[in-house]
């Protein structure tokens, strides 16, 4: 069967810093897969380039069979291929509500100059509010987005990318900067999430990893050391020499 998220030989470079290093990964539809490694092993720079916001320097990305090496993060969208950032990327200025709208219309094609009259269309909010509902915002819909606290931040931009009708989400440290309570709402999202949609996750939290994915694989200066079940990655000595040994120490 045709992997949903197929990459080969993806390399990017900065002068002599080899960030990505011949990076090749499946991904299987419906799976979660998580990419794990210590900071700077080149990561965040891997979903940069599968999401289409950073050309790669050689190598290919292929979703569903369809070759997007090429193709610009918009087209990546369109083609059901959405991200979450690592730094939380919303617009605070506008409404929960607007936000994900925003999302349903950029998916239409509509021209992002029209962004005040999206929260006043009917389908928009409609599509937007199941969205809202399905990450428990629906009760936020009218709230300024800045004054979200961080956990819903991260819900939000779920929303989002919900609201793209993504095929595959590229979630990136979604954990990051929550607390223990927002970390177990997040975590009871994304494996709810699991039922409908392929993940690629970036994350730190090792309990939240080893509880969440389906596959993992490792990532050390910018290649890939190890890939397959949790439990055969956690066991593999190079990980634990190189990554796990250390995590589960601190």
């Amino acid at each position: 069967m045709t992997p949903l998220l197929s990459v080969r030989s993806l390399r990017k470079s900065y002068g002599a810093l080899k960030v990505t290093d011949d990076v090749s990964l499946d991904v299987a539809a419906g799976e979660l897969h998580a990419i794990i490694g210590p900071n700077g092993a080149g990561k965040t720079t891997l979903i940069h380039q599968l999401s289409g916001s950073l050309p790669s320097d050689s190598g290919t990305v292929h979703l569903a069979g369809e070759d997007i090496t090429a193709l610009p993060m918009v087209a990546r969208v369109r083609r059901g291929l959405a991200r979450s950032f690592q730094i939380t990327s919303i617009l605070d200025g506008f409404s929960v509500l607007e936000n994900v709208a925003l999302a349903v219309q950029a998916r239409s094609g509509s021209s992002f100059r029209f962004f005040r009259p999206a929260a006043s269309e009917r389908a928009l909010n409609d599509e937007a509010m199941i969205a809202l509902s399905r990450v428990g915002l629906a009760d936020r819909a009218s709230r300024r987005a800045g004054s979200l606290s961080h956990g819903e931040k991260r819900q939000l931009e779920l929303a989002v990318a919900l609201a793209t009708k993504a095929r595959l989400l590229l979630l990136d440290e979604p954990l990051a900067g929550t607390g223990p309570e927002e970390s177990a709402i997040l975590v009871g999202l994304m494996r709810e999430l699991k039922s409908t949609h392929t993940i690629v996750l970036i994350e730190h939290d090792m309990e939240a990893v080893f509880a969440l994915a389906d596959r993992m694989s490792v990532l050390v200066y910018g290649r890939v050391i190890a890939s397959g079940a949790p439990s055969a990655v956690r066991s593999d000595p190079a990980v634990r020499a190189a990554y796990l040994g250390e995590e589960e120490a601190a």
